[in-house]
Formats: C-alpha cells, sequence, structure tokens
C-alpha cells in the first residue's frame, strides 16, 4: 500500500535517476552522501515498493521507479515553475500569455489569428503549445495555460473547468486522389470503415472514429494506426488507402496541390464546435480577450460554416 510521499524525496529521486549516481545527486541538492541513500530507503519504504538498484554503470530505476519518475520529474518542473514565476513577480516582469490548442487548429485557425493579434499586441510575450485535447484541459487545470482551444464533442469537460464556443468546424474524409473510394456513387460509413484509418494521437484510443463508431452504431475500421503529428497524418494518407478526419482548414494546400482529396461525403456528425475552456472564476485581461476574438474571427473566416453558436 502506498502512504503519504514527500515531495522533496521525489525530487531528490528524479536526480538519482538522472544521474546514476546517489554520489552526484547529493553534491546537486547539497547535502551529505549519507542523507541522499537514507532519504531513498525512506521513499521505497512509503511506496512500499524497490524504486533502485545497481546496473553496470551506476544506479538505475526498477520499472516501479521508471512509474515514480515520470511523476518525480513533473513535481520538480512544477516546484521550478512555481518559483520562476515568484522570481518574475518581484522582479515586475511581466507574465507570458500561455495558450493551449489542437494540432487541427496550429496549423491554420490558430498562425491567422496570431498575425492579426500581434499587430494590435506587438510587445506581449506568447506561447502556444499543441497537443491532445485530454492533456492540454489537465494542463489548463495546472494552471500551465490561460486558455486552451478545442472541440467539446467528445471530451467530458473537467471539473473546474468551463468553455465558450467560439465558432463551429466540420470535419471531412480525407483520402488520396487515386483511392477507390474517390470515384464511388454513394459512400456509407460501412464502405469507410471497411478501409485503414490514420488518427491524430488523443491520449484516448482512437477518442473521433470511437465517438462516430458509437453516434452512427457501425463497426470498428480494418485496423488504425495514431500519429504523433498532423503532418505525418497528412503523409500516411497520401501514401497508402489509409483515410482520415480533419476540418478542410487544415489541409487547405494539401486540397489545393491535389495531394489530398476530402471525399464526397457528409454526415451532420462531422461537425463539431470550437470552443475556448477556462478555469473556472478566471478572469481575462484585455490582451488575452483581444487574442479569444482574433481566434474566433479566424475560425469563422476559415471554416465553411460561418456561424458561431451565441454565447
Amino acid at each position: 500500500m502506498v502512504h503519504d510521499i514527500d515531495p522533496r524525496k521525489l525530487v531528490y529521486f528524479a536526480s538519482v535517476v538522472e544521474q546514476g549516481s546517489i554520489n552526484k545527486a547529493a553534491l546537486i541538492h547539497k547535502i551529505s552522501q549519507p542523507a541522499m541513500s537514507t532519504s531513498m530507503d525512506r521513499l521505497e519504504s512509503e511506496v512500499g515498493l524497490k524504486l533502485l538498484e545497481r546496473g553496470p554503470l551506476g544506479i538505475v530505476a526498477t520499472a516501479y521507479g521508471e512509474i515514480l519518475y515520470c511523476h518525480a520529474r513533473l513535481v520538480r518542473e512544477e516546484i521550478e515553475l512555481a518559483r520562476q514565476n515568484l522570481a518574475d513577480a518581484l522582479d515586475g516582469l511581466r507574465e507570458s500569455i500561455r495558450v493551449g490548442a489542437l494540432p487541427s487548429l496550429a496549423g491554420s485557425v490558430i498562425p491567422t489569428a496570431l498575425n492579426a493579434w500581434r499587430a494590435e499586441h506587438p510587445g506581449l510575450d506568447l506561447q502556444v503549445v499543441e497537443n491532445a485535447q485530454i492533456d492540454l484541459l489537465r494542463g489548463l487545470l495546472r494552471r500551465d495555460f490561460d486558455f486552451v482551444v478545442g472541440f467539446t464533442e467528445v471530451f467530458d469537460i473537467l471539473d473546474g473547468l468551463r468553455q465558450k464556443v467560439l465558432f463551429r468546424d466540420r470535419q471531412c474524409v480525407l483520402a488520396r486522389p487515386d483511392h477507390p473510394l474517390v470515384q464511388a456513387d454513394e459512400i456509407a460509413w460501412s464502405d469507410l470503415m471497411s478501409y485503414p484509418w490514420v488518427a491524430p494521437t488523443s491520449r484516448r484510443t482512437h477518442t473521433v472514429i470511437e465517438h462516430i463508431m458509437t453516434t452512427m452504431n457501425v463497426g470498428p475500421p480494418s485496423q488504425v494506426t495514431v500519429c504523433g503529428t498532423v503532418s505525418l497524418l497528412i503523409s500516411v494518407v497520401a501514401e497508402s488507402d489509409h483515410l482520415a478526419l480533419l476540418p478542410e482548414h487544415a489541409v487547405r494546400q494539401e486540397l489545393e496541390i491535389g495531394r489530398l482529396v476530402a471525399l464526397p461525403f457528409a454526415d451532420p456528425v462531422l461537425h463539431r464546435n470550437i470552443a475556448m475552456f477556462f478555469r473556472e472564476g478566471y478572469t481575462m485581461d484585455e490582451p488575452r480577450q483581444d487574442l479569444v476574438s482574433k481566434i474566433r474571427e479566424a475560425g469563422l473566416e476559415l471554416t465553411s460554416d460561418r456561424y458561431a453558436q451565441s454565447d
């Protein structure tokens, strides 16, 4: 049974794993080698598991230790972030605006919005991170972001978060130009599911495809390949019989040059609301409000469905 874990021991543990040495980790944290060794023994006692063992190249993490190391590293990074933010506040440095966005938006809507926003706010620091939505929302709860831009239909809203719909876009089924389905007179979901699919990383297995399968009561695809980036997804579709779902604005260039085509297939389930997610009680200043407005305007401009739900 795992008992309470001392965060300081986790920071020490991360250094031991990275250095492969109790001695080196002790030097980094300016404590004695016996004190560091005792700290690691007590950590193993607290979790009730063997975390470290000696290997040919020094001390290494066990399988359980590797799991804990991932969390220990995050704890250390959060402490460092808190220390830096406090130091910046004392020094009067302005805080960066931090935004999380889906990869399917980061290649079109977000850059268009940023160009317009930068013209009005040239001197502000801005960080944009693209990732799977569940990771973005968890990061939002950890205060990694001021707000996140994602879609509303598949992921349950996490406790402590609110959302505001900005615009609505439509995903299309993408294929290579000479795909067998391009010349089909009619296409049904069962036809689409008879081919392999490629999906972006979601942290929940093929979430969008599973949502469609459940909604339309159709069977799973013949196979699914998960890609970490939109560019890799596009390449897989362009070079194989794989199909994929992305909004047209995310692949506009590939459609214009004929590298990809959107199959003649439409269904209401392919429409999705794009929303801003924010922490409950969070108040935005004028630059952040302007950025949200620019994202909404860019979304309306780049999507074929030029309407958004009311606030």
